[in-house]
């Protein structure tokens, strides 16, 4: 079977959370996020975390890029959006489907990348603290 890999930007809230699950499983959607949307690449990822993620209080000021890998056959099951310029493209994925959307994700969920705000304050878990801290600068 063959896997087709893809990226999520996150915030601290969800990257706890994620790592929660052992690093295998997004979290369910807030009841205001109707859609679940992992991108196609990492440049549109990349800039999603530092152009969004980064000011953003809600994200702990804090842009982390995932990457991981889902199986060909489930990914084909929901439609790649374009949203903007050649590389702004996402799967979009009902936040109803999540749960079995994660089921069929391929190995672990891996952070490659982190972009800080000027308002960023490491998290409190140690995991977490030493995961960033070698995308930290600060």
């Amino acid at each position: 079977m063959s896997n087709i890999t893809l990226y999520r930007p996150v915030g601290l809230k969800e990257l706890a959370l994620i790592a929660e699950s052992g690093y295998k499983a997004f979290p369910p959607r807030l009841f205001w996020q109707p859609i679940f949307y992992p991108v196609l690449n990492q440049a549109y990822a990349e800039q999603i975390a530092l152009e969004w993620n980064t000011p953003d209080a809600f994200s702990g000021y804090c842009g982390v890029v995932t990457r991981f890998a889902i199986h060909e056959a489930h990914y084909r099951l929901y439609e790649v959006q374009r949203v903007g310029g050649d590389i702004h493209e996402e799967l979009w994925v009902p936040a109803d489907n999540l749960a079995i959307f994660n089921e069929n994700i391929a190995g672990d969920i891996e952070v490659i990348n982190a972009f800080f705000g000027a308002a960023y304050t490491p998290p409190e878990d140690p995991a977490l603290q030493h995961l960033l801290a070698k995308f930290n600068s600060k």
